[in-house]
């Protein structure tokens, strides 16, 4: 077999290889980063925030409207206890539960908002969770069939390396330094086939001399514009 056939058989291993490696990279990603389930995570998050804000403001209306309902009813028995009787005392009393009722009024208002906010942020936060649980099913779903991918991929992987150094091992050690070179250079391919007497990969036409070259066991015959190694069956 000539060294030109056994590097193009390496450079397809190659191809495929790379193929698998990135694939395999892509479904590690998939597996440790879902871009759904994060999202999804982060907006329960932020309703769950968004809910307790909402409840400790209600628990704050609570309080103020509360106190001030506890200053009224004091300052209500008071007014009808019967137990002042000077006119002065009197008067002044009907006004402070006058201005203790008008300020109630706004509090007991913000502690209605506040309430139906509560109410509004639960649902919202009721709804990220339900969304969360879907994608996590779906994304249970999806990582069994990656999973099954991935095992595939390792299986085809360890194959081609076992392929790979099949070939290296009938290649003498300047050749396959010539083929890692210009794979390091040419974006991972370095032999290209010749199609229709252009080279594969730059497409190229060669020279009626390049290409009986190229069909010739035992030379190297390299693309005249990209410089990768042409193969000619």
């Amino acid at each position: 077999m000539s060294h030109a056939l056994t590097l193009y058989r390496l450079q397809q291993t190659d191809t495929r290889l790379d193929q698998v490696q990135t694939r395999l990279r892509e479904i590690g990603n998939s597996l440790e980063n879902n871009p759904a389930l994060r999202a999804a995570r982060e907006q329960v998050q932020t309703s769950d925030s968004a809910r307790t804000q909402a409840e400790k403001t209600l628990r704050e209306a609570e309080l103020n409207a509360q106190s001030k309902r506890i200053k009224l009813e004091t300052a209500e028995s008071n007014l009808y206890g019967g137990r002042i009787h000077n006119p002065k005392e009197l008067q002044d009393l009907q006004s402070n539960v006058a201005a203790l009722k008008r300020q109630l009024a706004p509090l007991e208002d913000g502690q209605l908002e506040a309430m139906l906010a509560v109410e509004t942020a639960q649902e919202k936060n009721a709804q990220s969770q339900a969304a969360l649980r879907q994608v996590e099913a779906t994304v249970i779903n999806q990582n069994s069939l990656l999973k099954g991918e991935k095992s595939t991929l390792e299986h085809e992987r360890d194959r081609l390396i076992a392929e790979r150094s099949a070939n290296t091992a009938t290649l003498p050690a300047d050749t396959l330094q010539l083929y890692e070179t210009l794979r390091q250079k040419k974006r991972g391919l370095a032999v290209a086939r010749v199609t229709e007497n252009t080279c594969g990969a730059c497409g190229n036409e060669l020279t009626p001399t390049q290409a009986q070259a190229a069909r010739q066991a035992g030379q190297f015959v390299h693309c005249a514009s990209c410089g990768r190694i042409i193969f000619s069956n």
